[in-house]
């Protein structure tokens, strides 16, 4: 091999492609593009850089080093995305963690990820000081993340930063870990996904290509910053590309929609909960909309009605579907706007850097058609879950990420998802997918949303139990859910009983929480049948 006579220090610069260097490369590129809107804030992409060297290097002056966690707890804002990519600047290592988490749930995530030093909007920081005592940890460094600060220990916003603004260096490499991200999911606690800059980086680039994005997008933001899918999977990439970002605190429709009018919004990521709550707005006019360009959604499946009825109240908006995890950075597949309607319940093919399979109980790979584990090899992956080598062990056997989802290939490379391993139902001696039954039930106009979960049953193993939510000033009743469904779908398939609720439990990333609902339902004693 040749060796270079430059100091290795330098070559690793050159070569370097880090989070931080992004914005760099974007300030040099574009300076005086518009960067980012959130309020009455407008910045270009050279007074952001600027902006996030000065944080980085008040930061660094008051301890934090490279490799260091740094915990941030708050709501979406301009100073949420700058203090994020000031600690991708040092070198530390980002933890977000959910605002809406307990005390004590907030705690364990504290402990087990480290935290040297944390950020916080000022109205969580009573919250945050309790967790980090329960934690017992002393923080090198507080910060609140706007200026209306009453704690003493903890800095304003606008002390934080120190100097003029010049580009900072920090000594790291593409494979450093520069993210921690806590699972949300069923176990009883959280696990710690760690994430390099390199896995995020060819994540960034896989998306772009799926998702036909350019840099003369204008990119809305409303979904969580704490949650992978925005930060990694629409934050990210357009980054990447030194789009224009428009933020929003939260997914409300009524400002989404504001947002896209007078921004002229290109391209937009919601679930379906959010794109369902848009389309039922008493404000909705599809001429508000009529920017939008390239459209998203994720995290769940969206009703076969929904997307033809957004189809045709926004011709002009490409839909695609993008399917992921946390420990995929999240992107993993899609599906392109044209195959929406033809090929309905797929979530598509792999990205530019993944390789797919699906595989059976014993490691081999599934024939088409055939159900099975969802796994994935991609420079995407996880490096492994933090401090716990026995669950990163289970997740990568067989030379595959093991996903927990169980899904099919068709014959051309196409995958669906059947179902999460933990929401297949099993009643009678037979698989019920929640999915299917709800697909049922959307085909109905009177359904807003709905929920299908399994409940113990003393007769069936599990009942197929249907939770539903009605559209306004519509009414349906239970007897006629139950035969609409069993017009279409076999009678082991039918719920048993449909329950009707005001609304449906949700995460931040606007995913239905089936655990919450199950937790107060279950069948009748008296009954067995």
């Amino acid at each position: 091999m040749e060796v270079y006579d430059l100091e290795q220090e330098n070559q690793r610069r050159i070569r370097r492609n880090t989070l931080g260097d992004l914005l760099r490369r974007d300030a040099r590129r574009d300076p005086d593009k518009t960067a980012m809107i959130f309020r009455d804030q407008k910045i270009t992409y050279r007074e952001w850089n600027v902006m996030v060297n000065q944080v980085a290097e008040g930061l660094s002056s008051r301890g934090v080093r490279p490799e260091m966690h740094l915990g941030i707890i708050g709501r979406n804002s301009l100073n949420f995305l700058t203090y994020a990519m000031a600690v991708a600047k040092l070198g530390s290592v980002l933890v977000p963690i959910n605002p809406a988490l307990t005390v004590k749930e907030m705690a364990y995530i504290m402990r087990h990820a480290d935290i040297a030093a944390v950020a916080a909007d000022s109205s969580l920081i009573s919250l945050v000081e309790e967790g980090i005592r329960e934690a017992a940890l002393r923080p090198v460094v507080q910060v609140a993340l706007d200026i209306d600060n009453t704690h003493d220990s903890w800095i304003p916003w606008d002390r934080v930063g120190k100097g003029h603004g010049e580009e900072w260096r920090g000594s790291l490499g593409d494979d450093d870990v520069a993210q921690i991200l806590y699972t949300s999911g069923t176990e009883s606690n959280p696990k710690g996904v760690l994430l390099t800059h390199r896995s995020l980086l060819d994540q960034f680039f896989s998306i772009i290509v799926a998702g036909e994005f350019r840099p003369n997008d204008v990119v809305l933001h409303a979904l969580p910053l704490f949650h992978s899918a925005q930060l990694n999977a629409f934050f990210g990439p357009f980054l990447e590309l030194g789009a224009t970002h428009v933020l929003l605190e939260r997914p409300e429709p009524e400002r989404i929609m504001e947002a896209i009018e007078y921004h002229q919004v290109t391209v937009f990521f919601a679930p379906p909960t959010v794109w369902i709550a848009i389309l039922r707005s008493p404000s909705f006019s599809p001429t508000r909309l009529a920017s939008l360009k390239k459209a998203v959604y994720g995290a769940s499946a969206m009703p076969v009605e929904i997307l033809r009825e957004l189809g045709r109240v926004l011709p002009q908006t490409r839909f695609s579907n993008m399917y992921g995890m946390t420990e995929m950075g999240p992107f993993a597949t899609a599906l392109p706007p044209e195959e929406q309607l033809t090929r309905p319940g797929s979530v598509g093919k792999p990205g530019v850097n993944v390789e797919m399979a699906v595989l059976r109980d014993d490691g081999s790979e599934a024939s088409a058609n055939e159900p099975g584990e969802v796994c994935f090899r991609s420079s995407h992956a996880l490096l492994g879950y933090y401090k716990d080598p026995e669950k990163t062990r289970e997740a990568f056997r067989h030379g595959w990420y093991h996903t927990g989802d169980i899904g099919v290939i068709d014959a051309e490379g196409y995958l669906s998802i059947v179902d999460r391993k933990k929401d297949m139902i099993k009643s009678g001696g037979e698989n019920v997918a929640s999915r299917e039954v709800e697909e049922a039930l959307y085909t109905h106009g009177a359904v807003q949303e709905c929920a299908v979960i399994g409940v113990p049953h003393p007769y069936w193993g599990e009942a197929v139990i249907a939770v539903v939510v009605k559209r306004q000033k519509m009414d349906v009743s239970e007897t006629e859910l139950i035969a609409h469904v069993r017009e279409t779908l076999a009678g082991f398939k039918t719920p048993k009983r449909v329950l009707f609720r005001d609304t449906l439990p949700k995460n931040a990333s606007g995913k239905i929480v089936k655990r919450l609902i199950a937790a107060d339902i279950s069948w009748p004693d008296d009954e067995e049948r």
